[in-house]
């Protein structure tokens, strides 16, 4: 309904201004007016629906005697002017409040970020042939390629803030003092007949005593309840008696899958367990000396109790009996023969998690932890042989983000992502150093991407100060998908494997990949050549380094 916005008369639906008759003649007085008596404000209507907006607008009625039809039409055109006014910054403000995601804002934002969906997982499993997936072409939006000046400037200072130092190994005392019961359990000599260092502990349990009942591993998850239950049944068939006592055969690994998360080691591990002589943890990734030592099990539900080493230990049961049977075989003690088994141990966490460090290490120096875990790992078993799968940072990346992203997946979510990591991370390098933000347990649950786990060299260079060179061997996960036979071969030949016959071998070569990319996340496509480019200049001083430090320029990823 339509009100005459001098005399509040209701006018018909199809009527204009100037037919009002109240307006036409002269003789018209407001305090008259039954309808316009005591008004001096007079509410308006459009489509018989009152308009509340920031504030009541007024229109203050003329005390005069009259208007004439023309004036009162210019009146009503500034009234609808005012509103569309009102209606049009309204609905700027509600534009460019909610973002604008798709590069329409009236003023450019040199970034474009996105909230966090949900922070990675802390189980790190990996993947081998979804490198075919970045050759799909792919639409370039224009609002994302006018990040990349704004962005190139963060990557800038970042550079120029990169110091590979060397850091200062603590001292065994040091390392006591932090772990004393880790210490007492684990001994400083292992058996001189086995390849695999292991032990005899004795055992004070008695027959009616289950073994495992407070083992972590067990309680907190289901997945592992089927095999501790086998573990309690065949326990006691397995224990050495000497002199009215029981022993046990422990167990550490001999080497171990340290890293990285996406870069094919859960193909590594599924093809080396399948070698007559390698035997592996009953998880595949324990995670044990990042998180579950210090009671993660997901940052996310906080702490829980620590997982003594004892839990940890256990864990190697099934590879000590093996072991323990070609120990007391009746050949091996005629012959001294040496037991050939080895064992090893594939958390991707190992190389790099090192978040937990600043709830229970004291001491920092400038925010850097003053221990990591290769320091533990080295006190106990200084010939240990380490193993570290890397892919190209960039699709390592992406390949997380599709891995572990929980909803809203998409190359233009992952581009916003890594936009805000990369300014978060800029922020830290500006007052600590590359160490500390690299291992920041803030900083690393801030990020929406793990943009920290891709920088190889810094994790590398930090084992290199406990391990020499020759313990470690890097492979390429490009390498290791376009030929797996060499891969193997160079994985058997540092891990001293006996020969294999060309059954066994066939088996390990040419069974399928192991975990490779989903079909769901494969339809989202590849990223966006722009956030490509970014991220090949946030990766290019650091692959420059590890470069040089393997002596291998295909650790530049220039051809990927």
């Amino acid at each position: 309904m339509k009100h005459c916005i001098n005399c509040c008369i209701h006018l018909l639906p199809h009527d204009l201004h100037r037919q009002c008759f109240r307006c036409r003649g002269p003789n018209h007085n407001n305090q008259k007016c039954p309808v316009c008596k005591g008004e001096n404000k007079n509410p308006l209507y459009t489509d018989s629906k009152q308009m509340k907006l920031l504030a009541v607008l007024e229109v203050r009625t003329d005390h005069s005697e009259s208007w004439n039809g023309f004036f009162c039409l210019k009146k009503g055109k500034l009234c609808s002017l005012i509103f569309g006014l009102i209606i049009m910054t309204l609905v700027m403000a509600s534009y460019v409040l909610t973002g604008a995601k798709h590069g329409l804002l009236l003023i450019p934002s040199p970034f474009h970020y996105g909230a966090f969906t949900s922070n990675p997982s802390l189980m790190d499993n990996e993947s081998l042939s979804d490198m075919k997936d970045h050759y799909q072409p792919s639409k370039i939006n224009i609002s994302y390629v006018k990040d990349y000046p704004s962005i190139k400037l963060i990557i800038d200072t970042i550079t120029s803030k990169i110091e590979f130092i060397t850091r200062q190994r603590p001292d065994l005392e040091e390392l006591r003092k932090q772990e004393p019961h880790m210490f007492s359990v684990i001994p400083n000599k292992f058996l001189p007949n086995s390849k695999n260092p292991c032990w005899y502990e004795e055992y004070r349990g008695n027959t009616t005593t289950d073994p495992y009942t407070t083992n972590s591993y067990a309680l907190y998850s289901k997945r592992f309840r089927t095999i501790f239950d086998y573990l309690r049944k065949v326990f006691w068939n397995h224990l050495y008696h000497y002199k009215d006592k029981h022993y046990r055969l422990r167990c550490l690994p001999h080497f171990y899958i340290i890293g990285q998360p996406k870069c094919g080691t859960t193909d590594l591990y599924d093809r080396l367990r399948l070698h007559p002589d390698v035997r592996f943890s009953a998880i595949k990734e324990p995670h044990w000396w990042t998180r579950k030592r210090f009671g993660i099990i997901r940052l996310r539900d906080g702490f829980h109790d620590r997982y003594p080493v004892e839990d940890y230990l256990d864990l190697f049961d099934l590879a000590a009996h093996q072991i323990q049977g070609v120990l007391q075989s009746e050949a091996a003690k005629e012959h001294s023969k040496t037991n050939d088994i080895i064992i090893g141990e594939a958390s991707a966490s190992t190389m790099w998690d090192n978040n937990a460090w600043i709830f229970f290490y004291d001491n920092s120096t400038e925010g850097e932890p003053p221990f990591l875990i290769q320091d533990f790992i080295h006190a106990f078993q200084p010939n240990a042989k380490l193993i570290i799968m890397l892919r190209d940072p960039v699709e390592r990346l992406y390949s997380d983000y599709l891995y572990f992203a929980s909803a809203n997946k998409s190359a233009e979510d992952f581009h916003e992502k890594v936009a805000e990591s990369l300014q978060l991370f800029e922020n830290c390098m500006l007052d600590y150093s590359l160490r500390a933000c690299v291992y920041n347990n803030t900083l690393n649950n801030a990020m929406p991407v793990r943009l920290q786990v891709g920088l190889y060299v810094v994790y590398l260079l930090d084992w290199l100060t406990v391990f020499d060179k020759d313990q470690i061997l890097v492979l390429r996960l490009e390498d290791h998908a376009s030929n797996v036979k060499y891969t193997m071969h160079m994985v058997f030949q540092f891990l001293d494997l006996g020969p294999l016959s060309e059954k066994q071998e066939a088996l390990i070569t040419k069974s399928p990949a192991s975990n490779t990319r989903r079909p769901e996340d494969r339809s989202l496509g590849p990223m966006l050549p722009t956030t490509k480019a970014i991220l090949r200049d946030f990766y290019r001083p650091f692959n420059t380094k590890l470069a040089q430090v393997l002596f291998d320029d295909a650790f530049l990823w220039k051809r990927t």
